[in-house]
């Protein structure tokens, strides 16, 4: 199944690509949440219109994600979490409370942005990628330290 990609996703390409997916992938998840449409001849042909407009979209996201990059490349944000022996966690530190930390300091930050492989599971301090935009990553100090 051909999709066209209506914004940028993960492992899968970036916005106004088309692309082919499974058919399930695309008829239960992409299209419904409104990431894709159908590649059909008629939308191949509005999508040549709309290029313009979608490099534009483009623009205006890479120059808001450089904004934010000077706003929290380097920020180092504290995340309190109880610890049992040999400094590991009870529970782990996962990119939403990473994004949480970052919205409560004033920056615009959704979990769906912070690219932690996977979540932290010990005390110490992690220098996590979050990703703004396509090809514009921010990393952020996290230090985790005992409640």
């Amino acid at each position: 199944m051909e999709v066209i990609l209506k914004e940028d996703v993960k492992n899968l390409g970036e916005m106004g690509e088309v692309v082919k997916v499974a058919a399930g992938y695309g008829r239960n998840f992409l299209i419904p949440k409104g990431m894709a449409v159908l590649a059909t001849m008629g939308n191949k042909k509005q999508l040549e219109h709309q290029l313009a407009e979608i490099e534009k979209a483009k623009a205006v996201q890479q120059a808001e994600a450089r904004k934010l990059l000077g706003e929290i490349d380097g920020v180092s944000i504290t995340i309190p979490k109880r610890a049992g022996d040999e400094d590991k966690l009870f529970g782990s530190v996962t990119s939403r409370e990473v994004a949480d930390v970052l919205t409560q300091q004033g920056h615009k930050v959704d979990r769906r942005q912070v690219d932690l492989d996977r979540p932290i599971s010990e005390l110490g301090i992690y220098s996590v990628p979050v990703k703004l935009a396509s090809g514009i990553q921010a990393h952020v100090k996290v230090w985790v330290v005992a409640l």
